[in-house]
C-alpha cells in the first residue's frame, strides 16, 4: 500500500506573503495559473543531475551518493541550513589548494588578473561543492526525503515508513512527519507487521518508532495465529521472536506458538550450519504452555521430533490427566520465575554499545538473546 503526500500553500497563504491580496480583490479579472506537478517534476529531475547539484551525502554502510541543493535544503529544514551555512561540517571531503601554487601564479604575473585569483582564494565555502556523511539513515530512506524536500511529494511504503518517519523528525520536517503518523493507521497488516518490526530494529533509538513499535505490537496480540503463520515471521531477529512470543496478551494457541518457533529455528539453522537445531529451540520452549496443547497433538506432533524434553511433555500430560498431580513450577519453570514481568518495547544497548535493539524489560536467561537473524 502506497499514499503520496503533496505539499502546498493554499492561495490565501501566499498572496498574503506577498502582499498581492488586496490587489487581487481590486481586479477581479485576474487569473492565477499554478503548474505545480510540472514544478515537482523539473525540481526531482534537478535533484537527480549531479551536476546541477552543489551537495553530495554518502549516505549509509555503503557509501551511496545522494545529490541536492543546499539553497532548496536550507529554505525547506532549518536542521540542514544550520548543518550546510551556520557550521562548518569535520566530515566535508574539501582539500585546501596548495600554498606553493598561488604563490607561483603570482610570481609569475600570470594572464589572470590578480584580483580575480584574490576573489577566488576568498570565495566562501558555502559556494563549493560539498560532501557530507549520512550515518543515520538508510540510502533509500534518505532518498526519499530527498525527494520530498525538492518537490514536496513522496511515495510512502511500509519497508522504509519508519526511516522517512524518523528522518522526518531528525530534519524538523513536521508534515511529513504527521503524514507518516497517519500512514501507520492503515498500512498495519499482517502483510506488513514483520516488515515494519525488523524496519524498527534499525531505528528503534527515535521516539517516533517506539510508539509506531507498541501500535504493531498490539495488532500482533490480535491477530496471533496469523502473524506467527507468515513466512516473514522467520526473518525477524531472534530476540524479537522473544518478545512477541513471550507477549501475555498474544491471542494465539500453544502449539501455533510451538509451530512458528520451529520454522524460525530451521530457518536460523539453514543460516547458520553450526547451529544445533535442540539448543535453538530451547530459547523458545519457556514461552510456550505445553499443558493446554491436546494430548494427541503432543504425542503426533511435538513428541518424534525430540526438541522438548521428556519430562516437559510427560508432566504436560500428567497435568491434562489430573491438575492438582503436578506442581504448576514444574510445567514451565522459567515463565513461572519471570512471572509478573513486563514485556514492552525499550532501547537497549548490546554488550558491545554499537547497536540498539526492541528487547523486553529485564534480563534474558537465554544463551544468545540478544543474537540477530540475518
Amino acid at each position: 500500500m502506497d499514499i503520496t503526500i503533496t505539499r502546498h500553500f493554499s492561495l490565501d497563504e501566499s498572496s498574503m506573503r506577498s502582499g498581492a491580496l488586496v490587489a487581487m480583490e481590486a481586479e477581479p479579472d485576474l487569473s492565477t495559473f499554478e503548474n505545480k506537478s510540472g514544478l515537482a517534476e523539473d525540481m526531482k529531475f534537478l535533484a537527480s543531475m549531479p551536476e546541477l547539484c552543489d551537495v553530495t551525502f554518502l549516505v549509509g554502510d555503503t557509501r551511496e551518493p545522494v545529490c541536492a541543493v543546499k539553497a532548496v535544503l536550507a529554505a525547506r529544514s532549518r536542521v540542514f541550513q544550520k548543518m550546510l551555512y551556520q557550521a562548518p561540517s569535520p566530515q566535508r571531503k574539501k582539500e585546501p589548494a596548495p600554498r606553493e601554487n598561488k604563490l607561483r601564479l603570482f610570481l609569475k604575473r600570470s594572464s589572470e588578473p590578480l584580483l580575480n585569483l584574490q576573489n577566488a582564494a576568498q570565495q566562501p565555502s558555502s559556494q563549493q561543492h560539498q560532501t557530507l556523511i549520512i550515518e543515520e539513515f538508510e540510502p533509500d530512506v534518505f532518498r526519499q526525503l530527498i525527494e520530498y524536500i525538492h518537490t514536496g511529494c513522496v511515495t510512502l511504503q511500509p519497508r522504509t515508513l519508519l526511516g522517512v518517519m524518523n528522518a522526518a523528525d531528525y530534519y524538523g520536517l513536521d508534515e511529513l512527519r504527521r503524514a507518516c503518523a497517519g500512514f501507520v493507521q492503515c498500512c498495519i497488516t499482517v502483510d506488513t507487521v514483520c516488515a515494519l518490526l525488523a524496519s524498527a530494529e534499525r531505528y528503534i533509538q527515535y521516539k517516533c518508532t517506539k510508539s509506531l513499535v507498541q501500535k504493531v505490537l498490539e495488532f500482533v496480540d490480535e491477530h496471533g495465529n496469523d502473524v506467527l503463520n507468515l513466512g516473514s515471521f522467520t526473518l525477524l531477529p531472534q530476540h524479537v521472536v522473544r518478545l512477541i512470543l513471550a507477549r501475555e496478551e498474544l491471542r494465539a494457541d500453544e502449539f501455533t506458538k510451538f509451530q512458528a518457533a520451529l520454522m524460525w529455528g530451521k530457518k536460523y539453522c539453514d543460516t547458520n550450519p553450526n547451529m544445533n537445531i535442540k539448543e535453538v529451540i530451547g530459547n523458545f520452549l519457556e514461552y510456550i504452555q505445553f499443558h493446554k496443547i491436546p494430548a494427541n497433538v503432543l504425542m503426533r506432533e511435538v513428541h518424534p521430533l525430540g526438541l522438548v524434553p521428556y519430562s516437559i511433555i510427560m508432566n504436560a500430560l500428567a497435568y491434562q490427566a489430573d491438575p492438582a498431580s503436578v506442581d504448576p513450577g514444574k510445567l514451565s519453570p522459567a515463565r513461572i520465575r519471570r512471572a509478573g514481568r513486563s514485556m514492552s518495547v525499550q532501547s537497549s544497548l548490546d554488550p558491545y554499545g554499537s547497536n540498539t535493539t526492541l528487547s523486553s524489560t529485564g534480563s534474558s536467561d537465554g544463551p544468545s538473546s540478544d543474537s540477530r537473524h540475518n
